[in-house]
């Protein structure tokens, strides 16, 4: 289990994530939001547990795509297979996800919607990822959104599969700093 909590003058975000099947109890009072991270946490097949308040849409998306992100990042095992890529169909959407949990922040969008496309940048730098969502095509936003949440989710799903070895030519990667 992991348990990340953010608090600003802006947030407060509590998230815990566990080894499961997917439940996901979310409470953002963005609706939009609770809807995707429930689609991300069935997904993924990673429990969820969510609660986010915040003064502003873009305050609480961003909040809670960094502590998500930071949340995942402690959340994978060092061995774990590191990559996933999924596309994901949904209506007249068509979103293709790729996914390297290996340590290195890297976003490559964009999604129809900026909050969304912000939320995707926040979550790839704070869980350390290369992540990679193209949208292949779409019209309605609300579908290729969530279509990308879905793509993500089966991409965790993979990538965080405990194979026993480290996936890098380096080795396990120890980093340090002191103050």
């Amino acid at each position: 289990m992991t348990t990340v909590v953010r608090e600003s003058k802006e947030t407060q975000i509590r998230i815990t994530l566990s080894v499961g099947s997917g439940v996901s109890t979310i409470s953002t009072g963005e609706p939009f939001l609770d809807h995707m991270l429930v689609a991300l946490s069935r997904y993924s097949g990673i429990d969820m547990h969510i609660d986010a308040t915040g003064d502003l849409r873009h305050h609480l998306i961003e909040d809670v795509a960094i502590a998500l992100g930071a949340a995942i990042g402690a959340f994978a095992p060092a061995t774990c297979a590191r990559f996933g890529d999924r596309t994901v169909p949904m209506d007249d959407a068509l979103v293709h996800v790729s996914l390297d949990l290996g340590g290195r922040p890297f976003y490559e969008g964009p999604l129809p919607s900026s909050l969304y496309d912000h939320f995707m940048r926040s979550f790839a730098d704070n869980a350390k990822a290369t992540l990679h969502v193209r949208v292949i095509r779409g019209r309605d936003k609300h579908h290729v959104v969530e279509a990308a949440f879905k793509a993500l989710g089966f991409a965790l799903r993979d990538a965080l599969v405990e194979s026993g070895a480290v996936f890098s030519t380096k080795g396990a990667v120890r980093l340090e700093i002191t103050e």
